[in-house]
C-alpha cells in the first residue's frame, strides 16, 4: 500500500486516539494530503503534508494515492463552494479546501475528475484580511473545528491565513514561534495574530488583530463564537461583559 492518502470528502475528524469516541484534536479539509504512520484495520495515524500535524482518522474517510506530490496547490476563498465530479455527486467545500491539477476543465484528484461551480480561488497572492476573517464573524467555536460550522482559535488563524496565501501551523503556541515580536500595542497593525497565556503561562489563546479607523485595535477570535473585541496592553476586552477575558503575552508580525 502507498504511504500517501488525501482527503476526498468536505471535511473529516481527525482523533488524538483511533476511536470514534476519542477526542477531535482537528480536521482534515478537502484536499489536504497525509503521510501515512502507523495503521489498523479501521484507522491510520497520519502527518498532514501541510502542517505536519500528526493524528487517527478513520480509513474509510481517505482516498490512497501514489502520485508525485505537487509543489504548491490553490486554495478556495470563499466559505463553501460545489463541486461536482463525473457522476454529478455535490459535495460544499469549505474556505481553506486545497486543489492541484487545476485547468479549464476543473482539477482532478487520482482519477477523479471534478468541476468547480464559481469558484472563488487564490493561489500565493495576498487579499484582504479583513474581509477573509470577517466571513468568519458568529462561526460557533468547537475544539479542533477548521470550518464555517464550528472553528476554534488557532484554527481560525491558519484558515484566514491560508486564505490570503500564507501557511502556518495548526496549533496556538507553535504559531506564536513564527515572525516578529511586536513591543507594544500601539505599534501593532492589522494581519499581526496576538497571543495569550493561561495562569501556569501557557500560550493557550491567539486571535487576528484589526486596526480600526480610530487607531485603536480590534481582535477577532474564536471564543464561544468568532467575535470581534477590543484589544489593549492588558489582553482582551470582551465588550459584552464589560470585562477581560484573555491576558496579552505577546504579539506576532507574520506576514
Amino acid at each position: 500500500m502507498t504511504d500517501d492518502c488525501i482527503c476526498e470528502l468536505s471535511v473529516i475528524p481527525m482523533r488524538r486516539e483511533p476511536s470514534d469516541k476519542s477526542e477531535m484534536t482537528s480536521q482534515v479539509l478537502f484536499g489536504e494530503r497525509m503521510q501515512i504512520l502507523q495503521e489498523n484495520e479501521k484507522w491510520l495515524m497520519v502527518r498532514l503534508e501541510h502542517d505536519q500535524y500528526e493524528g487517527w482518522v478513520d480509513r474509510k474517510q481517505v482516498h490512497f494515492f501514489n502520485q508525485d506530490k505537487e509543489s504548491s496547490g490553490m486554495f478556495i476563498n470563499s466559505l463553501f463552494e460545489v463541486c461536482l465530479n463525473s457522476k454529478s455527486r455535490k459535495a460544499i467545500l469549505p474556505a481553506g479546501s486545497q486543489i492541484f491539477h487545476a485547468d479549464s476543465d476543473g482539477f482532478h484528484l487520482g482519477l477523479k475528475q471534478f468541476h468547480l461551480e464559481n469558484a472563488d480561488v487564490k493561489s500565493d497572492k495576498l487579499a484582504d484580511i479583513v474581509l477573509s476573517a470577517e466571513k468568519f464573524l458568529g462561526v460557533p467555536y468547537l475544539w479542533g473545528g477548521r470550518t464555517f460550522m464550528g472553528i476554534d482559535c488557532s484554527g481560525l488563524t491558519q484558515i484566514v491565513m491560508r486564505m490570503i496565501g500564507q501557511s502556518i501551523p495548526r496549533d496556538a503556541y507553535q504559531q506564536a514561534e513564527l515572525g516578529t515580536a511586536i513591543a507594544f500595542v500601539e505599534e501593532c497593525r492589522t494581519g499581526d495574530l496576538a497571543f495569550f497565556d493561561n495562569a501556569e503561562g501557557r500560550i493557550t489563546h491567539v486571535g487576528i488583530v484589526i486596526e480600526n479607523s480610530e487607531g485603536s485595535k480590534n481582535i477577532i477570535h474564536a471564543s464561544g463564537e468568532v467575535r470581534l473585541d477590543t484589544l489593549d496592553h492588558e489582553g482582551i476586552f470582551n465588550d459584552n461583559s464589560k470585562k477581560y477575558t484573555h491576558h496579552l503575552r505577546l504579539i506576532k508580525r507574520i506576514n
